[in-house]
C-alpha cells in the first residue's frame, strides 16, 4: 500500500469534484492531485499528475465514463472507482474494467454526503492496491454439458467482495441449467444487489434472483444475498432454504461471506462446495475453512486472476482451500465435482 494514493477526480459536476476533493483530502493517506470536468480534460490530467487511482462519474458530456474507462484502460491502466447515481450502468463500467462503484448520495442530506466520503475513502485505499483488469471479448465455454447432478441436496456457496461481480458472472455464465443450487454473498451496497441478480439472470442459463427469507435451494437456481441482510441457508426436512436478516457486520460487511458459509457448513457439510473469490479482507476465510471440516470441497480463486487478492488469500493461507485455480477454470471444476 503506497504511503501517499494520489488521485484524479473526475466529474461534470462541480458540487461533487469540490465535494469529493474536500472531504478525501481529509485523509492523511490521499492527496487529490486535481480534477476534470470531462474525459477530455481528465486525459490531459492523467498524463500530467499520474495518479495512482481515479474516481469517474458515469454519466458526462462529451463522452460517458463506460466509453471513458474503455478507452483510456488499455493505455493507462489506473484503477477506477465508478460514481454513479442508482442504475445498471455501474456493471456496464465493471465489465469495462473499473473495479469498484460507489452510490452517488444524496446532496440535501449531510449524514449522506458524509457516508459517500468515508466510502469513497475507504474504496480508494482498496482500489490502491488493486489489479487493472482489462475487458475482453465474451469466450465461449465448450464441454460443459447439461447433465450435472440433480439432487437439491448439493449446496454451492460462493463468496466475493472488491472485483467480484464481473468475477462471479464469469463463473455463473459457465454452468448449465441442471447445476446444484447456488447461494453466493457479494459484497454490494443494497438495491444494487437486485440489479446485480438481474444481470446476471439475463446472461445465465440459470435462474438468479435476489434472495428472500423461505427460498428454496434448488438446482439451476442461484440466490443472491440483499445488500443490507445477511443469508443464511436452513436444512428443512430433506430441502435447504435460505434466511435473509438484518445483524451486525460481520467482518465490517453485511451481508457476510462468513455468515453464509458457517451456515453451509453446519447445514450441509460435505454436501456442499465453497468457493471464494476476489476481495479486500479476509470475510469468508474462517467459514470456508468450517466447511472444509465438515467435508465441503474448497475452491479459492488464484493470485493472478484476482483483482485483489486478499479474501483468497487468507483462506488459503489458514488452510480452507483445498484447489486454488484460476477463474476461467472455476465453472469447470465446479461441473466436474458435481458431474
Amino acid at each position: 500500500m503506497p504511503d501517499n494514493i494520489r488521485v484524479l477526480v473526475v466529474d461534470d459536476s462541480i458540487l461533487y469534484r469540490e465535494a469529493l476533493s474536500k472531504g478525501m483530502s481529509a485523509d492523511p493517506r490521499i492527496e487529490v492531485v486535481e480534477t476534470a470536468g470531462d474525459p477530455f480534460d481528465a486525459r490531459d490530467k492523467i498524463i500530467k499528475y499520474r495518479p495512482d487511482v481515479m474516481t469517474c462519474d458515469v454519466e458526462m458530456p462529451r463522452m460517458n465514463g463506460i466509453e471513458f474507462i474503455r478507452r483510456l484502460l488499455p493505455q493507462y491502466p489506473i484503477p477506477v472507482i465508478v460514481v454513479s447515481s442508482v442504475n445498471r450502468a455501474v456493471f456496464d463500467a465493471m465489465k469495462a474494467g473499473a473495479v469498484d462503484f460507489v452510490a452517488k448520495p444524496d446532496v440535501n442530506s449531510t449524514d449522506s454526503v458524509k457516508f459517500f466520503i468515508t466510502e469513497m475513502i475507504e474504496k480508494v485505499k482498496i482500489a490502491s492496491m488493486a489489479k487493472v483488469m482489462l475487458s475482453k471479448a465474451e469466450e465461449k465455454v465448450t464441454g460443459i454439458r447439461n447433465n450435472v447432478r440433480e439432487s437439491g441436496k448439493c449446496i454451492i456457496a460462493i463468496g466475493a467482495s472488491t472485483g467480484g461481480t464481473e468475477a462471479i458472472n464469469s463463473i455463473i455464465k459457465g454452468l448449465p441449467e441442471s447445476t446444484p443450487g447456488i447461494v453466493l454473498v457479494q459484497h454490494i451496497p443494497p438495491v444494487f444487489s437486485k440489479m446485480f441478480a438481474e444481470r446476471l439472470n439475463a446472461f445465465s442459463a440459470l435462474n438468479v434472483k435476489e434472495a428472500v427469507t423461505g427460498d428454496l435451494i434448488k438446482p439451476g437456481q442461484v440466490l443472491v444475498a440483499p445488500g443490507d441482510k445477511h443469508m443464511k441457508v436452513v436444512k428443512i426436512g430433506d430441502s435447504y432454504k435460505v434466511h435473509c436478516f438484518t445483524g451486525e457486520k460481520v467482518n465490517g460487511h453485511r451481508p457476510s461471506a462468513d455468515v453464509l458459509f458457517e451456515s453451509v457448513a453446519k447445514e450441509a457439510g460435505g454436501n456442499s462446495i465453497g468457493v471464494i473469490l476476489t476481495g479486500m479482507g479476509y470475510d469468508g476465510a474462517k467459514g470456508l475453512l468450517s466447511m472444509r471440516r465438515a467435508g465441503a470441497r474448497t475452491i479459492g480463486q488464484d493470485e493472478q486472476s484476482c483483482v485483489v487478492y486478499c479474501m483468497p488469500k487468507v483462506a488459503y493461507n489458514i488452510g480452507a482451500v483445498e484447489k486454488q485455480v484460476s477463474l476461467k477454470d472455476i465453472a469447470r471444476l465446479i461441473y466436474k465435482l458435481t458431474g
